[in-house]
């Protein structure tokens, strides 16, 4: 036994000497008990708050759902800033040719509706060659007859513009002689 042991059982009455007063607990027990407790309504019980709940619910699952299978639209399908780049360069100039030769009075309506059915074909192979790169992005061979078919719609279009003004020099040439 050490010294504290001994110390605590030779002292033993003068630590007895303190009691709890019992009533006394009792009393503040009692106060705490009757405390009126606030009134909590969960508001999981209200019905319009349930409503709202659900449409809530609704409107995310089913956006949710119309994101993850939704078809995205071209422009998403272009990650590439490279490829957006060339695509937006080349759709630029090819329209604006088309319209020259949309607006060349030399031309007779049934040879721009030639030539314009023709280019709807290269764009129709274009639309196929896009929906090609939608399926395989990292497809040079691809990307590469992208660009081609491009360049073979502006090369048309130069050709039929130089042959219509080389036409136009003959017959000025031709008026100017003596």
């Amino acid at each position: 036994m050490d010294n504290f042991e001994r110390h605590i059982r030779n002292n033993a009455d003068q630590f007895d000497e303190h009691k709890a007063d019992k009533a006394k607990m009792w009393s503040k027990i009692s106060e705490e008990l009757r405390k009126e407790e606030t009134k909590v309504i969960p508001l999981w019980r209200k019905p319009m708050l349930r409503i709202a709940a659900s449409i809530v619910l609704l409107m995310g699952i089913a956006a949710f759902i119309g994101l993850t299978f939704s078809e995205p639209d071209m422009d998403a399908q272009f990650v590439s800033k490279e490829l957006m780049e060339i695509d937006m360069y080349y759709k630029d100039l090819v329209s604006y040719q088309v319209q020259l030769v949309k607006k060349n009075p030399s031309l007779s309506e049934e040879n721009k509706a030639e030539f314009l059915s023709f280019m709807d074909e290269l764009d129709a192979e274009y639309l196929v060659l896009k929906q090609e790169m939608k399926k395989n992005l990292d497809n040079e061979q691809v990307l590469e007859a992208i660009v081609g078919n491009y360049k073979k719609r502006i090369e048309l279009i130069e050709n039929l513009l130089r042959q219509l003004n080389d036409s136009k020099k003959l017959d000025d040439d031709y008026e100017y002689t003596l």
